[in-house]
């Protein structure tokens, strides 16, 4: 997705972004979202501890993390993610299809920023994606 900024130039969006979730549907959702942005690298990761290793490596700049992983408490993830800063100050988002809890209290206070109910929603992901990774000014090829 482009947009125009205030120079009249079309931006792009670069960067990567990490979702760490083991509902093959969710991700499949993510992928389809994130497609149309060339420049967004998607990384996935179906369990905590893959995770964790990947945005150890990558430095994403927007995880998307579900708070129900089958190998480790998604809450030692964002413990973890926010053991790498100030080196690290990628965007945590929580998914999940519990209601507000204690878990979401507690991951916020530990470092994420939002948490999103899913299914993962086109518009609320590429505000997220506009918001966290680096866009650049996308200048046309000469005729």
């Amino acid at each position: 997705m482009e947009s125009r900024s205030a120079g009249h130039l079309k931006t792009r969006l670069q960067g990567a972004l990490l979702c760490i979730d083991a509902d093959a549907d969710s991700v499949a959702a993510v992928q389809a979202i994130v497609k149309p942005h060339g420049g967004v690298r998607l990384l996935e990761a179906r369990r905590g501890r893959e995770g964790l290793r990947l945005a150890q490596a990558e430095r994403p700049g927007l995880v998307l993390l579900d708070l129900d992983l089958p190998d480790i408490d998604a809450l030692d993830v964002v413990r973890q993610l926010g053991a790498l800063r100030p080196d690290y100050e990628g965007r945590i988002v929580l998914l999940t299809r519990q209601p507000y809890s204690s878990r979401v209290v507690e991951a916020m206070s530990l470092g994420a920023c939002e948490y999103w109910h899913k299914p993962v929603h086109e518009e609320r992901l590429a505000t997220e994606m506009r918001r966290a990774l680096q866009s650049t000014p996308e200048i046309p090829a000469p005729c």
